[in-house]
């Protein structure tokens, strides 16, 4: 703890807050350090009971993902406030644990939003990678009814499930599309210049031609 607090920097704590994570240190020399340690799983356990943003981004780097318990992953998740920690708790742990599905479905329909949204991150995983049993029409409609009305972090999480199955399933492609144009959600989003922009049908447009021209 010490050593993270040593690291902190009052710009890069600035940077952070603007996106909803209450910390100060440099992503890349978080990484470093993660690095030094290498992983230790009771370490992590001990860095996440802190609740400090920067000592929880370095638990889940360190951490062993498969060894924890479904009913530890959903408290985690539940802990999860700062928007990296979720992020990173559901990329780099939930993806690679042994409970992954159980806890997608779960989490899919939980009330809290900010839980919903890790279930819907899943589900896009799944949409990419082990489509099979998914329904994509059901969830096409799940998100045709309810991803225009829902708080920030859930409808991030579906405008991007929507991307994905536009992008990976020909299909489904025009419906997709579709849907986006009529919700126009993320329509407006400030885009870097040469990032593509998360308007929907602007990224599976983008998407799909990036692979044709490969």
């Amino acid at each position: 703890m010490a050593e993270l607090a040593e690291l902190e920097d009052p710009r890069a704590r600035e940077v952070n807050e603007r996106h909803g994570d209450d910390h100060g240190v440099n992503l890349g020399k978080l990484r470093a350090l993660a690095k030094r340690l290498k992983t230790q799983q009771e370490l992590a356990r001990q860095l996440w009971t802190t609740d400090d943003t920067a000592a929880r981004l370095l638990a889940i780097l360190v951490c062993r993902p498969k060894a924890f318990e479904r009913a530890e992953l959903d408290a985690m998740v539940r802990e999860a406030r700062a928007p990296k920690v979720h992020d990173w708790l559901v990329n780099y742990v939930v993806k690679k644990n042994p409970h992954s599905e159980e806890l997608r479905l779960a989490w899919s329909a939980d009330p809290d939003p900010v839980v919903a949204s890790a279930g819907w991150a899943l589900t896009t995983e799944r949409v990419a990678k082990q489509p099979g049993d998914l329904d994509l029409a059901g969830l096409l409609d799940v998100i045709e009814a309810e991803m225009k009305d829902a708080p920030d972090r859930l409808q991030w999480a579906m405008n991007h499930c929507l991307a994905q199955i536009g992008i990976e399933h020909a299909e489904h492609r025009a419906r997709a599309i579709d849907i986006g144009e009529r919700l126009q959600v993320l329509k407006d989003y400030p885009t870097s210049p040469g990032c593509t922009s998360p308007f929907a049908p602007v990224w599976i447009t983008e998407m799909v031609r990036r692979q044709q021209d490969k």
